[in-house]
């Protein structure tokens, strides 16, 4: 994929060579920048993990998985949610929410995302998006 800058835009490649699954790397601001495309949906995030600098874009995307507790003694009652998805960085977990960058054990750890706009069939990465 290339890196090319148009205006405020950094172009990252055509929307279609994308499949679920798929990510793509460019530079923004000096920051690496990774671009996934989940579930027919395109995503940014810092390549950075805030834990250790891990590369957590290559991580492993799954569905957020939340318990209920009931007493002690009682097993949790989990499941995994329809609408929220996670990554995790591959080097030592640490899981964010894909869409808001939200650390899932510590709200006040933000991984920093990014706009993604797909502009006559090409996805572009935009502004920093603010916490």
């Amino acid at each position: 994929m290339s890196g090319d800058s148009t205006g405020d835009l950094v172009a990252v490649g055509p929307a279609d060579d994308f499949e679920d699954g798929d990510r793509a790397f460019v530079e923004v601001d000096g920051a690496e920048v990774g671009v996934l495309r989940v579930e027919g949906e395109f995503y940014a995030l810092q390549n950075h993990c805030l834990h250790d600098g891990g590369p957590v874009c290559s991580g492993k995307t799954h569905r957020k998985l939340v318990g209920e507790f009931e007493e002690p003694g009682k097993r949790v009652e989990r499941s995994y949610t329809d609408e929220e998805c996670v990554i995790s960085c591959p080097w030592h977990g640490w899981s964010y929410d894909i869409e808001t960058g939200e650390h899932l054990g510590n709200d006040d750890i933000v991984l920093p995302t990014y706009e993604v706009v797909v502009e006559d069939g090409v996805v572009h990465v935009g502004d920093r998006r603010a916490p």
